[in-house]
């Protein structure tokens, strides 16, 4: 029992770790450990479920997460959505290898969002991986990673994804409502990328190249203290680049853009040696060539850190740390991040109709593949709606026609900016939801081809504003009194029937005629056997009475004559009144609908 519980704990703690922090290897359907950074690996298969999984052919080794990757060749955009937790401060991360995939050796350019996000223009290499990484503070309770064509044959894809939960005062100098966008994050002196078994967090810290302009120093202390908000990793404070004097600065690449943009940075530093009285290191930060900061001094066997915002660069901004003029010794660094701010975030489409997207998408699996934000960024909205402009957008129009819908309409009145409702040509079933009627803005709703049943609402039936289609409904009643079916045209057009609608059954009219005369010809026949045994009897009394010498006087009997006078008017009454039910029922007027109703029916596509 024991066990049993602990395998529990276990089983508990390894799926909280999953949540919290995710690697999925897009094209794979395998869950597995890399064995170069001890990261476990899930397969994309409950993430997404559109796209060609692709195993990459090549003669070279590859990291394992980049042999398998996804790609897209139809809609607007295709997104892996991750659960996360509202307000968290998240860093994700997603990386692309080409590998000659497709024997073109074409690398592709597309676009990459996220939660409704324009991220970054893609450039795809023919031969080297690249990823791209943002930290921010979540506004729901998805992440959604989404690649969009943005170039003719040119296919977006992705070869992995990885979430990470950071503590809530990293990178605090930041604003909640702009993402982190890194441009570089490098390591000087380390000769091996530092991340996942050294940094807590898994960011990704690259080896800085030394093109023997520095000198390498190693600290002295085997064990730094790192007590900074951003967490940085122990290791990074091991290794040191310095320049040979004081007069020499080091010059910071920060691969920014051409076009200026706002900047976050980070510069770590430590001192790599106990200092005399007589040597001081201090250092300050300059951008093009003028001084930009105070002087911070390194200390030995401790973690430092100097941060830089609220500054707007380019490429061609130069960064340098020099020596300040008090100090002795030359400058050094342990490790540096480079980040550009983004745009302030999008809250993303309106969340009343996020609500009822969520409805549909729960009652119709064909819909669950959908991801990411329903509208943003635009123009990349889900093919199938359509959406106003502004920041917080509203759906306006759900396009559903021919969409393999098999079902029962949900309630989706949350919807309230729809005008427009296209659901023709599916598989739902059911009544027509009432709460359709009350949409303040629908002007069109189309239910044509399907297999409702019941009575179409009064507020639908009764809104004077509203186009409705509702033809090819063989179940449905368009009037509550009439219970006429909907496979007839109804609308203000005339009668004729759809093009496409079924033909007006003809049985009930069959069935209404041959059953009662069935009926009257057995009447008929038992009224004749039994005026054919009427006369039978009449005429044996007649005879008895002749042979007993009788005086002379009519033949018969009068009694028997009367029998026969009554059943003859009775036959005649029981088919006068056949025939005139047979008449009634074979003329009886169509029913005839009020003028409100034509007015905004409409005949079926």
């Amino acid at each position: 029992m024991a066990t049993y519980l602990l395998l529990l704990i276990i089983a508990a703690s390894a799926f909280s770790t999953l949540n919290a922090d995710i690697s999925i290897d897009c094209g794979s359907s395998e869950s597995y450990s890399s064995d170069d950074y001890s990261i476990g690996w899930v397969g994309d298969d409950l993430y997404i479920q559109h796209g060609e999984s692709v195993e990459l052919q090549s003669s070279k080794a590859i990291y394992q997460p980049m042999a398998t990757l996804r790609i897209f060749t139809d809609r607007k955009k295709n997104c892996y959505n991750i659960d996360s937790e509202k307000g968290s401060k998240v860093l994700v991360r997603a990386y692309f290898f080409y590998g000659n995939y497709d024997g073109k050796s074409s690398p592709p350019k597309f676009d990459l969002h996220f939660d409704g996000n324009y991220w970054i223009t893609v450039e795809t290499s023919a031969d080297q991986l690249v990823y791209y990484e943002a930290i921010y503070v979540t506004k729901t309770d998805t992440i959604s990673v989404c690649v969009a064509q943005t170039f003719p044959n040119m296919f977006p894809f992705i070869s992995a994804i990885e979430v990470r939960d950071l503590d809530s005062k990293m990178y605090g100098y930041s604003d909640s409502n702009r993402a982190l966008m890194l441009r570089r994050r490098v390591a000087y002196g380390t000769k091996a990328i530092v991340r996942s078994t050294d940094d807590f967090y898994d960011r990704i810290w690259i080896p800085a190249v030394n093109g023997d302009d520095f000198t390498v120093l190693t600290s002295d202390e085997t064990f730094i203290e790192v007590s900074l908000d951003d967490s940085p990793p122990r290791a990074l404070f091991q290794n040191a680049f310095a320049t040979d004097n004081t007069s020499t600065s080091i010059q910071l690449g920060t691969n920014l853009p051409t076009t200026k943009v706002p900047v976050y940075m980070n510069i770590y530093y430590s001192e790599a040696s106990v200092l005399d009285s007589t040597q001081k290191r201090s250092l300050q930060l300059l951008v093009d060539g003028k001084v930009n900061s105070k002087p911070f001094i390194p200390v030995y066997g401790t973690a430092g850190e100097f941060t830089l915002y609220n500054l707007t660069a380019n490429s061609d901004t130069t960064f340098s740390l020099a020596a300040s003029p008090d100090s002795t010794l030359p400058p050094l660094i342990n490790a540096l991040e480079v980040f550009t701010v983004s745009d302030e975030l999008t809250d993303g489409t309106n969340s009343d109709d996020v609500e009822g997207l969520a409805s549909l998408q729960d009652e119709f699996d064909v819909l669950k593949d959908w991801g990411g934000d329903p509208c943003l960024p635009s123009p990349y909205s889900w093919d199938w709606i359509n959406c106003t402009s502004g920041s917080t957008p509203r759906v306006t129009a759900l396009y559903l026609g021919s969409f393999g819908l098999s079902g029962v309409l949900p309630d989706f009145s949350s919807m309230t900016s729809l005008e427009i409702i296209d659901l023709h040509n599916n598989s739902l079933i059911g009544s027509i939801p009432e709460v359709l009627g009350t949409l303040p803005n629908l002007k069109q709703l189309n239910l044509a081809g399907n297999d409702l049943s019941g009575t179409i609402p009064s507020s639908i039936s009764k809104n004077k504003k509203l186009k409705l289609t509702v033809t090819d409904n063989p179940n449905l009643c368009v009037s509550g009194k009439s219970c006429k079916t909907a496979s007839v045209d109804t609308s203000g057009s005339g009668g004729s029937s759809s093009s496409g609608g079924r033909k007006k059954s003809k049985l009930p009219v069959i069935l209404g005629t041959t059953i009662p005369i069935f009926v009257l010809v057995w009447v008929i026949g038992g009224v004749c056997a039994v005026l054919h045994h009427k006369r039978k009897s009449a005429a044996i009394a007649a005879g008895n009475v002749g042979q007993t010498g009788g005086a002379n006087k009519p033949s018969g009997n009068p009694q028997a004559a009367q029998m026969q006078m009554a059943a003859n008017n009775m036959a005649q009454n029981v088919v006068n009144d056949f025939i005139m039910n047979v008449h009634e029922q074979q003329s009886a007027p169509e029913p005839v609908y009020n003028d409100d109703q034509q007015n905004h029916l409409e005949e079926g596509n």
